[in-house]
């Protein structure tokens, strides 16, 4: 019996990944809304009681995918509104949401495109927050409306080319892409790489 015990906990939390794994491909393929718990238990040949086990309802599993790019996103909001500059807090942000949606391409694309799954996120105030504090750092570089729409097309736009269905690149070039679309669209300039002389200065003459 303690074995028994022993194997299924050891299992669970490989069970737990999987239907995490296997909700992203499901959302992405047929939208959170027009994906149920059945046909996620029926894609991973388990019941849905099995399913039950880990998460009661579609939104428990949503909140389970989106929470570590949400744990990464306060993270990185957190460091940018630290930057004393409106431009440096969101060259900070833009960089790093671009890394994080290139790292997350499929959950990225779930949590920003697909209707139902934002309508239930931003339900949440936590969440809302999150996405109000990061439009207004990278709206903070044009003041006005203008700034906040070009905010909201970086956010959007980042999420829906990273995502797996639109552009096939590798992740290196990608973010490259991604950054250099943010600068131009948020009228932010690429950061100065500090200048190195590579030829050693002779010394000054004594004459």
């Amino acid at each position: 019996m303690a074995v028994k015990a022993a194997q299924k906990a050891s299992g669970e939390p490989h069970t737990r990944e999987r239907l995490i794994d296997v909700a992203v491909r499901l959302f992405t393929r047929r939208s959170f809304a027009g994906t149920s718990l059945q046909m996620i238990a029926d894609e991973m040949g388990i019941t849905k009681a099995a399913v039950y086990h880990h998460f009661r309802t579609r939104e428990e599993l949503l909140t389970a995918v989106v929470e570590p790019v949400l744990r990464r996103l306060r993270a990185l909001i957190e460091a940018a509104e630290a930057k004393r500059t409106p431009h440096a807090r969101a060259e900070h942000l833009l960089t790093g949401y671009v890394d994080l949606s290139v790292e997350h391409r499929a959950v990225v694309a779930v949590f920003a495109n697909d209707a139902g799954a934002i309508e239930m996120l931003r339900a949440q105030p936590e969440t809302s927050d999150l996405i109000n504090r990061q439009l207004n750092l990278l709206a903070g570089v044009t003041p006005g409306p203008s700034g906040r729409v070009n905010a909201a097309m970086v956010m959007a736009g980042i999420a829906a080319a990273a995502g797996p269905a639109l552009v096939r690149l590798d992740d290196d070039t990608l973010r490259r892409h991604l950054t250099e679309a943010g600068r131009r669209t948020l009228g932010l300039r690429a950061p100065r790489r500090p200048h190195h002389d590579a030829t050693p200065r002779e010394p000054a003459s004594a004459d």
